[in-house]
């Protein structure tokens, strides 16, 4: 059983440092996954790796398979999943090449599938703290050790995409508070949420998307630019992650989340429709 996975985002395609590679392919009934997902070893670890854009960046954030990523990882017995992003700074505190263990999200995303549920089957988890407490603790320790500059803490504005913000948007979340801004976290902190996993998320900062007039307004060669100069600080954080991740606890409040959300009744009676969640709810319900 492996349960630790890594989502790796722009300029994160490959997880360094792992040994014994192997490549899976797994079927799940939301589709394929972003990639093949690449078992490994760090250290006396097995983790496991997707890069949630592909290999080769085909896939924008709008076409990522969140459900089937999440799924996979899931049928793998995944409970702890840390997250890669890059990010804009919205805040005049957090510079480019910080790192953010953020703890807020808002949703700005319009046209992604963002639960397991539905077709007769009913659940609401609780989402008031989307990242994992005890995972970003145990992160911003790592970033200690290591002396990276980073932030515990902020609220990670999730926007659609393509495209970036207009100076207006920009401006409106930082009046609403938000303190970084990306295309990823949403859906994938509440799908993981919904399979009981442990998430968490270090956002290496890119640049001051475009609010900052004495800056140059943000572009996607920026931000590679940016994301290469934070690689040897990824693989030193990744690495010390994955070699200490037994030091969380094993079980976590993240890990019992559909405890009290499920309509149970309702999946009863939808047993065709709960057989294709098996692996999210075989904890509670026979199907």
């Amino acid at each position: 059983m492996i349960e630790t996975a890594f989502i790796g985002g722009s300029g994160v395609y490959e997880l360094e440092g792992l040994k014994d590679l192997e490549a899976i392919e797994i079927t799940t009934p939301f589709g394929n996954t972003s990639s093949a997902v690449t078992l490994g070893s760090i250290g006396n670890k097995r983790a496991a790796f997707i890069p949630r854009h592909g290999t080769d960046h085909s896939l924008s954030p709008s076409e990522i398979p969140y459900r089937a990523n999440i799924y996979a990882l899931k049928t793998l017995g995944v409970k702890k999943v840390v997250s890669v992003s890059a990010v804009g700074s919205l805040n005049e505190a957090i510079k480019p090449l910080d790192v953010v263990i953020p703890d807020q999200l808002i949703d700005r995303t319009k046209s992604r599938e963002d639960t397991f549920f539905g077709d007769g089957l009913v659940a609401h988890i609780s989402f008031a703290n989307p990242f994992c407490k005890d995972l970003s603790k145990m992160i911003d320790s790592f970033c200690e050790s290591l002396a990276i500059d980073r932030h515990l803490s902020g609220t990670y504005v999730a926007i659609e995409g393509p495209q970036f913000s207009t100076k207006a948007e920009s401006n409106l979340y930082r009046k609403w508070g938000c303190d970084i801004i990306g295309m990823t976290a949403i859906p994938e902190a509440k799908l993981a949420r919904e399979a009981e996993m442990c998430y968490a998320t270090v956002a290496l900062v890119t640049d001051y998307d475009c609010w900052k007039e004495d800056q140059e307004d943000v572009t996607a060669s920026m931000v590679i630019s940016n994301l290469k100069q934070n690689v040897e600080t990824s693989k030193k954080l990744i690495s010390k992650i994955a070699e200490n991740i037994d030091l969380l606890e094993d079980e976590c409040i993240c890990n019992a989340s559909l405890q009290d959300a499920l309509v149970t009744q309702r999946i009863l009676d939808n047993q065709k429709s709960a057989k294709k969640l098996g692996v999210l709810l075989q904890k509670y319900i026979t199907v």
